[in-house]
């Protein structure tokens, strides 16, 4: 038999996303990860124990219009950076 190669979960490509950009927009999931629901994905990262906190940001739109997006971030502890080694130990 060959050797089963495991896809990474949505919840652990967000948490890379995170720590490759910084943060994460609805359309950022959609565009680079294929993610059409991160605000659940989000939640279930919060019932895992992340501290992943949320902006709203102002945008225009297309046309013209003033709109308001979220920004997800994680939570940092004073003086500490966060690595995806150890978020990713806690979705496994």
């Amino acid at each position: 038999m060959g050797k089963v190669e495991h896809k990474p979960t949505q919840n652990q490509r967000i948490l890379d996303y995170i720590d490759r950009f910084g943060s994460i927009t609805q359309l950022d999931a959609l565009k680079d990860l294929g993610v059409m629901r991160l605000a659940s994905r989000i939640s279930d990262l919060r019932r895992l124990g992340y501290a992943i906190i949320s902006t709203s940001e102002p945008v225009t739109n297309r046309y013209g219009e003033t709109c308001h997006i979220k920004r997800y971030r994680l939570k940092q502890e004073e003086g500490k950076q966060h690595g995806t080694e150890q978020w990713l130990d806690k979705t496994s």
